[in-house]
This record gives C-alpha cells, structure tokens and sequence, in this order.
C-alpha cells in the first residue's frame, strides 16, 4: 500500500507543474477577457480560414517531416519521420511532460532500427533549433514592439542557453572516444553504470554526430527555418481574421513568442498556455484579447484534432498499440536513460 502510494505521489509530482502552469494562464485569460466579445468573434469566425489553416498545418507536418528526417540521416525514411511527428503531436496532446518527445523517439527508433536513445538525440537537437530560431525572431521583430522590453532579455537567455548547449555538445561528440573512455574508466567498479549507463550514453551521443557534419547541420537547420516560415504564415493568415490590415511581421513577432511560450510545462496539449502566450503577444500589438482568445481556442483545437487523426493513423498502419507507446514513454521520463 505505501509503495502504491507513493508511486500515485510521483505521478502527481510530474503533472503539478505543468498543471499549476496551465492553470495560472487561464486564470490570466479570466481576468482579461470579455466574455461577450469572445462569443462575438467565435461567431464571425471563417470556416473557410480554419480549413486553410488545417492545410498549411498538414504542409508543416510534411515539411518537419523533412526536417527530421534529415537530422537523423539515411536510415529513416520520410514517412518514419512524418509519422513519426505526428505522434510526437498526439502523445503531447493528450499526456503531459512533454512525453510525445519520447513516444515518437520510440515509435521512430523501432521502425528504424537506430534504438530509441540515438532518436532521441536527434530530438533534442530539432528542439534546441526551434528555441534558438524563436529567439532569433523575437530579437529581430522586438524593436517594433517597444512596449515588450521585458521580453529581449528571456529571448537573449534563451537564445545564449541553447547555443552554449549546442557548442558543448559539438565539443563532446568530436571527441565522443574519448569521453566514453573516460566514462567506462570512472565506472570500473560499478557494473550496473558501466554495462547499462555508458552504452545508453553513447547511443545517445552517437545521435549528436550531425553536429560535426556541417553540410548535414546546416541542412536541418534550413529545413527546420522552413518549418517555422510555414508557421508563421498560418499564425499571419490568423491575425488577418482579426484585422485585415496588420503587416507581415506580427505573424513572425506572434509565432515566436508563442513558440516560447509553449516550450514551458503545461497540462495536455498545452493548454491555457498556447492560448495564453497568443493573446499576450498580439496585446502587446494592440490587439482585443477577446478576438486573440476565440482565434486561439479555434486554432488549437483544430491543431490537436488534426494530431489526434494523423496520431492514430500513424499508429494503426504500424500496427502498434497506443496503450504500449505511452506505457514506455512514461518508462523514459521515471529514468534518465532509457532502453533502446
């Protein structure tokens, strides 16, 4: 009974942050939202806009299908690597932690036969990318913004955190023998770090090898920078619902901090805080934050369908069961180096 207790405990310390998180922005979005205006725009809404929105959303799934797939090298195929994305989606829709980032790792890492620790990797970097070209966009679109000050210096240490990250890593990976060398000769005495830790380390930096390929390097970032151009005009098409006037750079300035935005814990599909960092960005724009609300609420929604479908597609032509991919996901987050 204790153990089972304090197993329900450390689930429930898993969810909490994201959850307070979650719960703090919709709280936000209470205290400044009208409710009769938000009814208002979800009325005025175009049905056509949110089927043009579902269009380039699939076109940026495709496109971080390529992505990815070129991160990772030859051994995965682009519908590995499409699928792949899509139960990344699905996984984070639906269970917290971000745990969608270890359910397509897994799912990829099988169909591929490169394991789950070396796909993971591989993660990390198109993540560290993502936080980087957000950043980037940010600063560049921040002095047309001059009410958002506050916002350069959490974009700035963003941008310095992911790039000593990434610099630390080229570092390790260029001398990957030497550090597992290392590693196998600080463990000599401790079987259980030396036989199953350090193998899973070096899977996992393995993964890390595109750093030192720069053609390789350049070309996912490329394709990662295409991803986010995509995203972009969809959030720009967005704003143009809301005021047919607005200028280009408020759909770069609003996809930015939302990419921010929801990189922080939440509760499933990010929900409070992808409506929340939306309605801050385009009030910060001038925009009513009403309208931002019924705008962001229809777009999530139909971003978290689409990933449900194309989730469960992805699963069903595989042939794998949902209920054995989050059962190993959740495996990953209880231990820092899974199996793979």
């Amino acid at each position: 009974m204790i153990q089972t207790s304090d197993r329900g405990w450390k689930k429930i310390g898993r969810w909490l942050p994201g959850v307070l998180i979650s719960a703090a922005a919709l709280f936000a979005l209470s205290r400044v939202v009208q409710w009769q205006d938000l009814v208002a725009a979800f009325k005025s809404a175009n049905p056509l806009f949110l089927l043009a929105y579902l269009a380039i959303t699939v076109i940026s799934y495709m496109v971080r299908g390529i992505a990815w797939q070129t991160i990772l090298g030859k051994p995965v195929t682009w519908k590995q690597a499409f699928f792949g994305v899509c139960e990344g989606y699905f996984i984070n829709d639906i269970l917290p932690f971000k745990l969608g980032e270890f359910a397509r790792s897994i799912y990829v890492g099988r169909l591929s036969g490169l394991g789950t620790m070396r796909t993971f990797s591989s993660v990390v970097i198109e993540r560290a990318f993502d936080v980087s070209i957000a950043a980037i966009l940010v600063l560049i679109t921040l002095p047309l913004v001059v009410e958002a000050s506050w916002v350069k210096s959490v974009a700035m240490v963003a941008l310095i955190a992911v790039l000593a990250a990434l610099v630390l890593l080229y570092f390790l990976t260029r001398h990957q023998q030497k550090v597992i060398a290392w590693l196998e000769n600080a463990t000599q005495k401790r079987n259980f770090l030396r036989y199953k830790v350090v193998p899973q380390i070096e899977k996992l930096m393995q993964g890390f090898g595109m750093l030192t390929n720069p053609s390789q390097f350049l070309l996912s970032f490329l394709w990662i920078a295409a991803t986010w151009a995509i995203w972009v005009s969809a959030y720009y098409l967005t704003i143009l619902q809301i005021t047919p006037a607005a200028p280009f750079w408020w759909g770069i300035f609003a996809c930015s901090i939302i990419g921010l935005g929801v990189a922080l814990p939440s509760a499933p599909a990010g929900v409070g805080v992808f409506e929340a960092s939306m309605v801050a960005a385009l009030a910060l724009l001038g925009l009513n934050s009403s309208s931002v609300l019924a705008y962001a609420l229809l777009v999530h929604f139909s971003q978290v369908v689409l990933a449900v479908l194309l989730g469960v597609w992805g699963l069903a032509r595989e042939k794998q069961s949902l209920s054995s991919l989050i059962s190993r996901s959740g495996e990953q987050t209880s231990s820092s180096l899974p199996q793979g």
